[in-house]
């Protein structure tokens, strides 16, 4: 099975050379600043595109699907997969997908570092293959232009008791882009955009 993985391509999708797959992954941030016309664009964009399966999670950037995400979920075409600490088996495969990461300001899906972040990790079933989060674990693919490390280690605890885990898909920090292996984990940073949103990257292939 062939995965492109892409995210944080922030209003900019439609410039973004994709490769061809059995599966898409875009791990969050499609918008800029979360408003309808903008995930409407994103939405007919993704769902027009080849790929057999098609699944996405949402980003702190993407505030109408935590401010109105019964109405706009209602607009998310039928050949897409929207994922929100929520599940999905393709071809023998388990997909976990959500959009939370370590509160920041007042972006959405944040949520305090600790007991109420690891609450959303613990759902994660330990039978899966494939987890997609917006934000990354801690110590992997996590370092800020400044030379900090600021992935969430409650999800990293979470990812060591993951025991049949074969690729981990995330952005939020864009200067982190990149592909790191560990513990038969494949972990992929597939943020497209540099840290001054300009497009620096390319989606990522991982075939398992």
């Amino acid at each position: 099975m062939q995965i492109i993985c892409l995210s944080d391509t922030h209003g900019q999708h439609h410039s973004t050379d994709v490769p061809a797959g059995d599966v898409l992954i875009h791990a969050g941030d499609f918008s800029r600043t979360g408003s309808w016309q903008e995930i409407d664009d994103f939405l007919l964009w993704y769902s027009e595109l080849p790929h057999k399966y098609k699944i996405f999670v949402a980003g702190n950037h993407d505030k109408a699907f935590e401010k109105e995400k019964e109405k706009i979920i209602q607009n998310v075409p039928s050949n897409m997969i929207y994922l929100e600490d929520s599940g999905v088996e393709i071809e023998h495969l388990y997909f976990w997908g959500s959009p939370y990461t370590p509160k920041f300001f007042n972006w959405s899906f944040g949520k305090n570092r600790g007991e109420e972040i690891a609450a959303y990790w613990q759902k994660i079933p330990l039978h899966t293959n494939v987890l997609i989060t917006h934000g990354p674990p801690k110590n992997i693919l996590d370092t800020t232009y400044k030379g900090h490390n600021v992935g969430c280690a409650d999800l990293m605890n979470t990812i060591n008791t993951l025991n049949q885990l074969k690729l981990h898909v995330f952005g939020h920090i864009h200067e982190a882009y990149g592909i790191y292996a560990q513990n038969g984990c494949t972990f992929v940073n597939a943020s497209v955009l540099n840290r001054k949103y300009k497009k620096s990257f390319e989606p990522i292939v991982i075939t398992i």
